[in-house]
C-alpha cells in the first residue's frame, strides 16, 4: 500500500488515505462502507498490526476500481501532508552512514575520517516535520550554512527491544523519504540536535510505502537536486550499517515503537562537502526522492 496523510480543506488536520492509481481512498470512510472499521489517522493504522494491514490491502484490491460513493478523491484535488504529521517521539537520525559522506565530512566538517564502528545517532524533534511543498525556513540570524541531506526513512511497525539483526525486518512497517536539513554552523561542541532539529528541518513524505511493496530496501536509488541541478545520487546498498543493523543497534538502548521513524543517513554530495561549499538560500527549490517511494519538493523561504 501507498499510504498518505492528506486534506482537501486547508482547515482540516488531515486524514489517512491510500493512493490507488490517480485516486486517494479515504480509509476511514472506505472501512465504514465495506463494514470493516478502519482508523482515520496514520499512527492509529500502524498500531493495528500486520494482520489488519494485510486485510486492508486485500479489501482495497478487492474493490479496486469500484470505490463506494464518498470514499475516493482525485489525487490532483488533495494536498499531501507529511505521512506522520507529528511523530510520537523524536526521529532517530543516523550520521555518517555512507563511506564517501564520511570522507567529505572529515575534509570539511572536522569529523573523524575513520569509518564509525557503531551507528552515529542523533535526533530531530516532532516539531521539525513538514510535508511536501511546505517551506524550509532559512533564518539568517541562526545560520549561514543551511545544508541538504536526502535519506531513506524507515517506519517501525512493531515494538522492538533488543531484537536481533535476523528478526529486525519483521519490525518494519514501511519506507518514506526524508530531507535531513542541517545548519552546519549550529553544531555545539559535537552536539547535533540544534543543527538538525530546528523547525522545518525534517521534510518527510510524500507517502509511506508498506514494506511488502519494496522488494529490496538495500537497492534503491536516492537523489537530490537544487534548482534543477543534481547534487546527490547514490544507492542504499552503500550504507555502512544496513537497516537490520540499525534497528538491532538502536533497540539495545531505546524501545522502538510503532510509528517511530529512522532516517538512515545520506550519501556524498552535501553542500558542506563541495568545493567551494554550497548552501541553501531563500528562493532555492530542493527536489529529492527515493526509487519506488516518491519525490519530494520543498522551497526555501526567508524566516529571519
Amino acid at each position: 500500500m501507498r499510504l498518505v496523510t492528506c486534506r482537501t480543506d486547508i482547515a482540516d488536520a488531515g486524514w489517512l488515505g491510500a493512493i490507488i492509481a490517480d485516486q486517494v481512498i479515504d480509509l476511514e470512510a472506505f472501512g465504514a462502507a465495506v463494514g470493516t472499521p478502519l482508523p482515520g489517522q496514520m499512527l492509529d493504522f500502524i498500531d493495528l498490526g500486520s494482520a489488519d494491514w494485510a486485510a486492508t490491502a486485500a479489501l482495497l484490491q478487492e474493490q479496486d476500481g469500484n470505490w463506494p460513493i464518498g470514499t475516493s478523491t482525485d489525487l490532483a484535488n488533495v494536498e499531501l501532508l507529511a505521512p506522520i504529521p507529528r511523530t510520537r517521539k523524536n526521529i532517530f537520525g543516523i550520521g555518517l552512514n555512507y563511506t564517501e559522506h564520511v570522507a567529505e565530512s572529515a575534509r570539511k566538517l572536522d569529523t573523524d575520517a575513520k569509518l564509525p564502528e557503531k551507528p552515529v545517532v542523533f535526533s530531530k524533534p516532532p516539531t521539525a516535520i513538514i510535508g511536501p511543498n511546505a517551506p524550509i525556513r532559512h533564518d539568517g540570524k541562526m545560520t549561514q550554512q543551511l545544508d541538504w541531506e536526502v535519506e531513506l526513512a524507515v517506519i517501525i511497525g512493531k515494538t522492538a527491544s533488543h531484537v536481533s539483526e535476523e528478526a529486525a525486518m519483521d519490525h518494519v512497517f514501511g519506507y518514506s523519504v526524508m530531507l535531513d536539513v542541517s545548519a552546519r554552523d549550529n553544531r555545539r561542541a559535537g552536539q547535533w540536535i540544534f543543527s538538525k532539529g530546528m523547525d522545518s528541518y525534517a521534510p518527510f513524505g510524500p507517502a509511506i510505502v508498506t514494506a511488502d511493496e519494496i522488494k529490496d530496501p538495500h537497492n534503491l536509488e536516492l537523489w537530490l537536486t537544487k534548482n534543477g541541478e543534481e547534487k546527490q545520487r547514490a544507492n542504499t546498498k552503500f550504507m555502512l550499517f544496513n537497516i537490520p543493523q540499525l534497528i538491532a543497534d538502536l533497540s539495545t538502548g531505546f524501545t522502538l515503537e510503532p510509528g517511530d521513524v529512522i532516517a538512515t543517513g545520506t550519501p556524498a554530495g552535501v553542500g558542506a562537502g563541495r568545493e567551494p561549499q554550497e548552501w541553501m538560500w531563500p528562493g532555492d527549490v530542493i527536489e529529492y526522492g527515493v526509487d519506488s517511494i516518491g519525490v519530494m519538493r520543498n522551497p526555501v523561504i526567508d524566516a529571519s
